[in-house]
């Protein structure tokens, strides 16, 4: 069985609770682990909160912090500048919150008109200029594959080769169950391709809508359970035997999980962690 400390909660999960409201959520499931966000409400990752006031909350609670979601558009050349400058803010308030890690999502925009060799180029580019600041805050970059087919970075073998051309060793992948499913990659592509030793992070959620895999969105994307048709618990499973050790964090973005009221949001969180550990 897969231990409870290795578990997190993504604030996707439940966006409407005020940062304290979240963490007693955390807390009373068992969990210490959360991933904060700077996409919702006014795009506040602490809530208003300074991070020493915010890093006393955690600590009230036992949580830790392992990942800020997300620099946006890391790899498109013509918003380099916005994004370091995101990069810097966001880099001072895992500094404030002593959070290890901030994810970075790739353009996905359907007005993308970059080729293949131009979108990857981009991305070893950014990858690179961004090392440094990384690096001298001692934080990770963990890099998440999109699996929709506008992303310009779908695959977990390209993200892997970009960062080993970039030439810096600060940066991780985020392995994301959903996005794994609907991009490019099989599944002899993880333990075969790709090196699990490159991942960070595994983010987890499960589709059970009867549409065809190319129509996911992220409204679909539900707790994992039984009727679960992207075989996350198989995919961890597989991690599980190829040796990774890291952590998995809950990451369902459907309406129908966000808006549960928390009895009922507890109740579906617990039997999806003993669905997923078992």
């Amino acid at each position: 069985m897969i231990s409870l400390e290795r578990f997190a909660l993504n604030r996707i999960t439940a966006p409407s609770l005020t940062l304290p409201q979240f963490y007693d959520l955390v807390a009373e499931l068992g969990l210490h682990k959360v991933e904060l966000r700077n996409d919702l409400g006014r795009g506040d990752v602490l809530d208003g909160m300074t991070p020493a006031e915010a890093t006393a909350l955690a600590g009230s609670r036992g949580i830790e912090v392992i990942s800020i979601n997300a620099l946006q558009k890391f790899n498109l050349a013509s918003m380099r500048a916005n994004a370091a400058g995101d990069l810097e803010r966001l880099l001072d308030i895992a500094a404030g919150v002593g959070c290890p890690a901030i994810v970075l999502c790739p353009n996905n925009d359907g007005t993308d008109a970059r080729g293949q060799e131009q979108r990857e180029a981009e991305t070893i580019d950014a990858l690179a200029a961004f090392g440094p600041l990384f690096t001298r805050r001692r934080v990770f970059g963990y890099v998440e594959p999109l699996g929709f087919s506008i992303s310009s970075l779908a695959s977990l073998v390209v993200a892997q080769r970009a960062i080993r051309a970039s030439g810096c060793r600060c940066y991780r992948i985020v392995l994301d169950t959903f996005h794994h499913h609907i991009g490019p990659d099989d599944e002899a592509t993880v333990g075969g391709a790709y090196d699990v030793a490159t991942t960070g992070l595994v983010h987890v959620s499960g589709v059970e809508a009867d549409i065809p895999a190319g129509e996911y969105r992220d409204e679909h994307r539900v707790l994992v359970g039984q009727a679960d048709r992207l075989g996350s618990r198989q995919q961890i499973r597989r991690l599980e035997a190829l040796g990774y050790t890291g952590d998995y964090s809950f990451e369902p973005f459907s309406p129908a999980v966000q808006r549960l009221a928390r009895p009922e949001l507890l109740a579906a969180l617990k039997t999806s962690l003993a669905y997923l550990r078992e």
